[in-house]
């Protein structure tokens, strides 16, 4: 079972995307902000991450750089609603910096779940 980390501050978006990668068979890591989110990352070796960019304490785009560090380097994938800029701006941001892929909230599930099935295969 291959094993996914989410880095999500908002509650609901969290939710939605830990049950319906659950209901899907893989083993989920979550975490509300960065720095718990490379922490969770360096205890539980996911073989993707999904990452909001907008987030408190250490932000989506710190934790691309920081992920690109590791070996082995896990598949990433950004999100964002935007904030101060349209979602666009950072996720071709987030794209530059390493993400394997980029999506703008609110997506839908189907969607990510394909996604998240290629950068596994």
């Amino acid at each position: 079972m291959k094993s996914i980390l989410i880095i999500e501050d908002n509650e609901n978006m969290l939710q939605m995307m830990c049950d319906l990668l659950g209901r899907s068979g893989y083993a989920v890591v979550t975490a509300t902000d960065g720095v718990q989110g490379l922490k969770a990352f360096r205890t539980h070796s996911p073989a993707l991450v999904i990452t909001d960019i907008i987030m408190p304490d250490k932000e989506g785009l710190e934790v691309i750089m920081e992920l690109n560090k590791q070996q082995p380097r896990p598949k990433i994938i950004a999100v964002s609603g935007g904030g101060i800029l349209e979602p666009q701006t950072y996720l071709s941001l987030a794209r530059k910096l390493g993400a394997d892929h980029a999506m703008a909230k609110p997506f839908r599930p189907a969607e990510l779940l394909s996604l998240i099935e290629r950068l596994l295969a």
